[in-house]
């Protein structure tokens, strides 16, 4: 294996020179730039990352831990972030917690271990362990989706875009509203989304109807159950459904057509997370929008920042949020 002694001996060059040239680090002249990369052209050196990774104390890779890797929003989300971080020279580690509280903090752990340069968490659930181990990372960390003190993160304005569609709701004509959401441990999607549909109905002085309410788990098939128990359940029907997700919110779809309640002239049903499928299907599903592409590549930018500014304050970014209407309603 050629080495950068030799690479130097063959460019004319000295050690010092060819290492400013590989590590990017300083000043090389042009002339001695070309004679390097001719060298390294015709003998098909390629420089040790582990060595590399030696000098300058850093793998050039970053982790990145999300809830489930099947969906929609995370797999938009972990290509915006890869895309963003590849321009910068970084490579992805992924860790996949299906939804576990401990799966989170075995993967930081593990992580940790494969000494990352810093890690992205799409979180679920947040906990005091959580957060302990969180603060004992030597390596910055941003979180995604949740709001984790002390540390830098991005969230959704769940509340408002919660609020925002049932009000949609409300102003074409629906009073009896549905609502199938996810458990409030999970504060973005669980508690604040729910937060905002309960309180757009009060302020317009509509009852909420308990036997109209119910939990499903992020997936269709926990949606088109949740659906099916909220009908059977009670004599006097709901007009319009709100779905704290869009795959929740086609799992209910598809109860309501198994069963030939049309959408949306007998049920209007809405969702949240603008997924791929959510204008293929037919109906097309009105949907809230939060621009995960855009949220991925500031979560990679502000690691980024992180990781050159070792001391830099927590930020805190919130992203803005549109409806997107469609035939569903």
């Amino acid at each position: 294996m050629i080495t950068i002694k030799e690479i130097a001996k063959l460019a004319n060059a000295s050690s010092s020179t060819v290492s400013r040239f590989l590590n990017d680090s300083g000043y090389v002249s042009d002339e001695a730039r070309k004679r390097i990369e001719k060298v390294i052209r015709e003998t098909g050196y390629i420089p040790s990352e582990h060595a590399k990774s030696l000098r300058t104390k850093q793998t050039k890779v970053i982790g990145v831990i999300v809830p489930r890797l099947s969906t929609d929003t995370s797999s938009r989300l972990v290509n915006a972030i890869n895309d963003e971080l590849a321009e910068h020279g970084y490579q992805i580690i992924l860790a996949n917690t299906n939804l576990s509280p401990a799966k989170e903090i075995e993967n930081l752990k593990l992580l940790r271990s494969r000494q990352v340069d810093g890690i992205i968490l799409l979180a679920t659930n947040v906990n005091e362990e959580l957060i302990r181990e969180i603060r004992q990372l030597p390596i910055p960390l941003v979180a995604l989706g949740q709001e984790i003190p002390g540390i830098s993160f991005i969230v959704n304005d769940d509340y408002g875009a919660a609020k925002d569609m049932t009000e949609l709701l409300i102003t074409r004509g629906h009073k009896k509203i549905a609502f199938i959401g996810v458990p409030e441990q999970d504060r973005a999607v669980g508690y604040f989304r729910k937060k905002g549909f309960m309180d757009a109905l009060q302020e317009k002085s509509i009852s909420i109807c308990n036997e109209w309410m119910a939990e499903a788990n992020f997936d269709l098939s926990s949606g088109y159950e949740a659906m099916k128990t909220i009908l059977q359940r009670t004599a006097q029907k709901p007009t319009a459904v709100f779905a704290v997700t869009d795959s929740i919110a086609i799992g209910a779809m598809h109860y309501l057509m198994e069963i030939e309640c049309h959408i949306p002239k007998d049920m209007a049903v809405v969702g949240t997370g603008n997924s791929r499928v959510s204008q293929y299907i037919k109906p097309s599903l009105t949907t809230v929008d939060f621009s995960n592409e855009d949220m991925g590549r500031k979560a990679a930018k502000l690691l980024l920042h992180h990781i050159k500014e070792t001391n830099g304050e927590p930020k805190k970014i919130t992203m803005t949020y549109s409806i997107i209407k469609r035939d569903s309603v």
